[in-house]
């Protein structure tokens, strides 16, 4: 007997086949849905994640060795000058005060000249101070010994003489001693003795200086000369006022001139 097949009924199968597409369709969607939310989470995570990118996250800093210090404060001139707007300075103004460094590097220079001219004045007017003491005593001690002699040392008298003389007087000295003191000292047998007049009532020698400077002083002194020869009897006094010039030598103060007056 043959197999019977059954048949289908042709809407059956339609029905099943528009199902089965609504399954898969439904299906398609819901999966669509899923995936679109997804992302939208996984964006916002990452928006999230670029606002606040230390969240979640913990940082040690060490503190230094000194202890944390605070900034310093900020002073009022220097919120004064940041809110003050620089102007340009007009050309005059520049030009006063181009005129006044100038002025002012004028009057600092002519001080500090004025400042060394005083200091080398004061300087010399102590130097000269100084040459007048010393000088004046070189010259007590010298004019009694020059202006001495004896006829029977004068060799001795002479020598002691020139030690008191400068270099060029001394030559001089000599010249004038071996050529006319010295014979006429023999020849008359003559005595000389000079000493610097006094106050009677005694004090200081009478001398006095005519010029001074550091190097050079002029004195006069009163010479007394008491002079005994053969030519005169008993002795004479004669009151004589003798410059002497002193001069500064590395040996001291030394006589460079005698003038009787």
């Amino acid at each position: 007997m043959p197999k019977t097949t059954p048949s289908r009924t042709p809407g059956t199968t339609t029905r099943r086949t528009m199902t089965a597409a609504a399954r898969a369709a439904a299906k398609r969607a819901a999966r669509n849905h899923h995936d679109a939310g997804s992302v939208t989470v996984t964006a916002d995570k990452a928006a999230s994640r670029s606002e606040h990118p230390h969240t979640g996250r913990t940082v040690l800093i060490e503190a230094p060795k000194g202890g944390w210090q605070d900034p310093p404060e900020p002073s009022p001139d220097e919120f004064e000058g940041a809110d003050t707007p620089q102007r340009p300075e007009k050309p005059g103004k520049v030009g006063r005060r181009r005129l006044l460094t100038v002025l002012l590097g004028f009057l600092l220079v002519a001080g500090l000249v004025a400042l060394a001219v005083l200091g080398w004045h004061y300087r010399d007017g102590r130097q000269t101070e100084a040459a007048r003491t010393e000088a004046v005593a070189a010259a007590r001690k010298a004019a009694p010994t020059i202006l001495s002699y004896d006829h029977r040392h004068l060799d001795r008298d002479f020598a002691k003489a020139r030690a008191h003389l400068t270099g060029g007087f001394s030559r001089e000295y000599g010249k004038t001693t071996k050529t006319v003191v010295g014979p006429t000292a023999k020849k008359y047998r003559g005595v000389v003795k000079a000493t610097i007049a006094a106050p009677v009532s005694g004090g200081t020698p009478a001398v006095s200086v005519v010029s001074a400077s550091p190097d050079e002083v002029v004195v006069l002194l009163f010479v007394n000369q008491v002079t005994e020869s053969t030519q005169v009897s008993g002795s004479r006094l004669d009151l004589n006022r003798v410059r002497m010039t002193m001069s500064h030598t590395t040996d001291g103060w030394k006589v460079s001139a005698v003038d009787a007056l």
